[in-house]
């Protein structure tokens, strides 16, 4: 690794799980704008629906994520109440009405309990017409898991689970404030197996607080060991301005580019040899899996919730916080509950900000998730593809040079391609065709 390597390491980009990102989201867009883009949408259109529960039993010290801690049971009724609301707002707003994908995520919102659960996924399926292949999919808590748990999600068509699991070493989990022994998860697949839940995913992470090459190569064993359908390993984005229990962690505790790297590299190694095949950035799969399937095929996507399949024509978020994906831009919920439940309550859309999708931001968007999905795109041709000229998007040229100079990708005409080398350093290569990026500051996790 070259010193001018490590330093494009350490640059701060956005992960791309959106084009253009949600720091470029504006409150220009509003209720009125959501109504008017839900009414557009056909009767036919395919529909992926995310919810979003906000509530913890307590706070880890790592997550990023929009939640707080919740210990009463009140809150979450108050909650579970105005969600149901919400979906017959939404759904009196639009015509569409075929589900392809629902996407449960938070939080933890298996907090909701069996019986709140129940009632959301129910209500779901009065208002909307569920396919029959539809992928119905909830991040769960492994720690939280029981049989009444189990029973409900099943009842309610869940068919995939991702469990948060991070790493199986004592002392990471305690630097990371997360106490959760391998027993804990190893008995929850059981469980989840015992019901008939087979697709099960992990989720992994590297760069914790304490965490070693050695400490992440036994992790990635011990989660291969327990022979889960998928697992996605994240790189610890650590972004104390914006997640402030981050600053319990101890920086000085964080793996620098080196290491992290090293860490990175010694995870893919280890699930390779495991049999998963790597997909994308941080994601692997057993190559008969329909993830793999789509990414030899150059079908895979890539959304919010990270690599998917699923390639609906909207995206509609439910709850505070959430993020939806109409043909015509993006939509974000109102980030505070006692705000989102007051405006649904006066039967308006809970809408704060969004972004409305100029033609360029379209076809910038196409090439970033083509980059971040395949690891090449010809750029030219895109753009040929969406009637701009072939040379549109050569103001990226220069700032792909230091990632061509460092044999990190490699550039034939418009033909753009991240080496296996460079495949760290892809969200790098996406920010080269991100034209919000300079225009307005905005701070991001580490690039690797």
């Amino acid at each position: 690794m070259t010193a001018a390597s490590l330093a494009l390491s350490e640059r701060s980009v956005p992960r791309y799980t959106s084009y253009p990102t949600a720091p470029h989201f504006s409150a220009e867009i509003g209720a009125k704008e959501a109504g008017e883009w839900l009414a557009e949408l056909s009767p036919s259109a395919g529909l992926s629906l995310y919810l979003h529960v906000p509530f913890c039993p307590a706070i880890c010290t790592y997550c990023g994520c929009h939640t707080k801690a919740l210990r009463q049971d009140a809150p979450l009724t108050a909650y579970k109440e105005t969600l149901l609301r919400e979906i017959e707002l939404v759904s009196a707003a639009t015509r569409a009405r075929h589900v392809r994908s629902i996407h449960w995520g938070g939080g933890t919102p298996s907090m909701l309990g069996p019986s709140r659960f129940r009632e959301v996924a129910r209500t779901l399926g009065e208002y909307f017409d569920l396919d029959a292949d539809v992928e119905h999919a909830i991040e769960l808590d492994p720690r939280l898991v029981d049989e009444a748990l189990v029973e409900a999600l099943l009842e309610s068509g869940v068919n995939r689970v991702s469990l948060g699991v991070q790493d199986f070493n004592p002392h990471v989990q305690k630097a990371s404030g997360r106490d959760q022994p391998y027993e804990a998860v190893e008995r929850c697949v059981a469980l989840l197996r015992s019901g008939g839940l087979s697709a099960i995913n992990f989720d992994l992470m590297y760069g914790l607080p304490q965490q070693s090459v050695d400490d992440v190569i036994r992790t990635a064993r011990l989660a291969a060991g327990l022979a889960p359908s998928r697992l996605a390993v994240f790189g610890y984005a650590h972004v104390p301005w914006f997640a402030v229990h981050q600053r319990l962690i101890d920086s000085a505790a964080l793996a620098g580019a080196n290491e992290r790297l090293a860490q990175a590299a010694a995870v893919r190694e280890t699930l390779e040899s495991e049999g998963f095949e790597a997909i994308g950035l941080d994601h692997f799969s057993r190559p008969h899996d329909m993830l793999a399937v789509a990414a030899r095929a150059g079908r895979l996507h890539r959304n919010f919730q990270g690599y998917t399949t699923d390639d609906a024509d909207a995206l509609i978020g439910l709850g505070v916080s959430s993020i939806g994906r109409l043909p015509q831009g993006y939509l974000g919920n109102i980030g505070d509950t006692g705000n989102w439940r007051r405006a649904i309550e006066a039967e308006r859309l809970p809408i704060s900000r969004g972004l409305a999708f100029s033609g360029e931001d379209v076809v910038r968007g196409e090439i970033i998730e083509r980059l971040m999905c395949d690891f090449a795109v010809d750029f030219g041709a895109v753009a040929k593809a969406h009637f701009y000229r072939e040379d549109a998007f050569d103001d990226a040229k220069p700032r792909l040079a230091p990632l061509i100079d460092e044999g990190l990708a490699e550039l034939n005409g418009r033909r753009l391609a991240i080496t296996d080398y460079g495949r760290p350093f892809v969200r790098l290569a996406a920010a080269a065709f991100d034209a919000y990026l300079e225009a307005k500051a905005a701070r991001h996790s580490v690039a690797v």
